[in-house]
Order: structure tokens, then C-alpha cells, then sequence
């Protein structure tokens, strides 16, 4: 799309400059023409692509702002398990699930509450991640406290960690969180969650 911002192409230039193959760029384009988002003109036997005349370009940098802010999120996640091993010292499914069964672990799910509420791991505690440091007390002290959210980019749970650490508690941090947890077939509590 950031392509054809700057004015009409064909849809081989389009191609050209992004690096898609030919059927796959016009597929896309195909699908972006019947949502409104472009539109095109014949020149000839070719068809020029150009923005709708719809305010997108605001959306976009919306997109790319939020994209460059992920990003700096997890090259942050990367260097602190560089530089900080201990900080995000993780807990494999296989061990985690022999934890839960031997009542070793308490599940911390940081994820929003509406999160929690539509799946979750079985018996988890759920305290967003923005609301931990006020809520720490209900977390008990005598077991370890494993705390996981949407997956391995996910850093809420890498963040909880942090701060349980910071303060006292034996914590690890489940790294597949609820994405891998479901797709191994174990068991989700909640409303409707529907594995990927």
C-alpha cells in the first residue's frame, strides 16, 4: 500500500517494487479494490492502482506507528534475554504441566481481563499486567508464581516477571503462553477460545 501512496502503478510495478510475485500482488490488490481501499483506472491494456478516496493514509501511520512500537518492544524482549538470562528464566510446557499436576505453581495470566475471560490455562489468576504491582498481595509467596500471556512476542509476561522478581517472588515465565498451550491439545478454561 505504502507503494502506491505516492501515485498510480500498474500492477507489474507494484510488483517490482515490493518483491511479491506477480499473481500474489494482484490478488492482493483484488482484495483491497472490493474493500474500497483502492481503486483503479484503465491506460490502455493496463489498470493503475492509487489510494481510495477515503481519509487511509491517517490508518497507515496509525499501523506503522504501532508496528515500530512492537518492534522496539521486542528487540527490548531479545536484548533483556541476552543481557539478562536470569531476568527471563522460562519454564518448558512439559515442566510446567508436571507442576501443576504436583500443586508446585500458581498461573499468573497477565493478559486484559476480557482476555482472560474468552481462555485461559486451567485454574490461572488472572492480574493485568498494568495492575500487578497493586495486586501483588493476592499472589501467594510459598509457590513458585509462572506467569504467561499471548505467546512468545507477547513481553507483558516477561514484564511481570520483572517486577515479581523485584520484589521477592520465585517466578518464571511460561514462554509458549496460551497459543502453544492450546494447540498442544491441553486443556483452556473460558468462554469460546479457538486455537489459531
Amino acid at each position: 500500500m505504502r507503494h502506491i501512496a505516492d501515485g498510480e502503478l500498474a500492477v507489474e510495478q507494484l510488483t517490482q517494487l515490493s518483491g511479491i510475485a506477480l499473481a500474489n500482488t494482484s490478488q492482493h490488490l483484488q482484495h483491497l479494490k472490493r474493500a474500497g481501499l483502492v481503486q483503479t483506472r484503465r491506460d490502455g491494456k493496463r489498470v493503475l492502482y492509487r489510494l481510495a478516496d477515503v481519509p487511509i493514509e491517517n490508518v497507515f501511520a496509525a499501523l506503522r506507528s504501532l508496528a515500530n512500537h512492537r518492534r522496539e518492544q521486542i528487540r527490548e524482549f531479545i536484548n533483556d534475554s541476552i543481557s539478562q538470562p536470569d531476568r527471563l528464566e522460562n519454564i518448558s510446557r512439559e515442566e510446567l504441566v508436571r507442576r501443576m499436576r504436583n500443586d508446585e505453581v500458581v498461573l499468573l495470566d497477565v493478559r486484559p481481563q476480557n482476555e482472560f475471560a474468552t481462555g485461559h490455562l486451567p485454574g490461572a489468576i488472572n492480574i493485568p499486567a498494568d495492575e500487578l504491582e497493586q495486586r501483588l498481595a493476592e499472589l501467594p509467596r510459598e509457590k513458585v508464581v509462572v506467569a504467561y500471556c499471548r505467546g512468545v512476542q507477547c513481553v507483558l509476561s516477561a514484564d511481570a516477571l520483572a517486577i515479581l522478581r523485584a520484589r521477592g517472588w520465585a517466578s518464571r515465565r511460561f514462554e509458549g503462553g496460551l497459543p502453544e498451550w492450546a494447540a498442544a491439545g491441553l486443556g483452556v478454561e473460558g468462554t469460546n477460545y479457538e486455537s489459531g
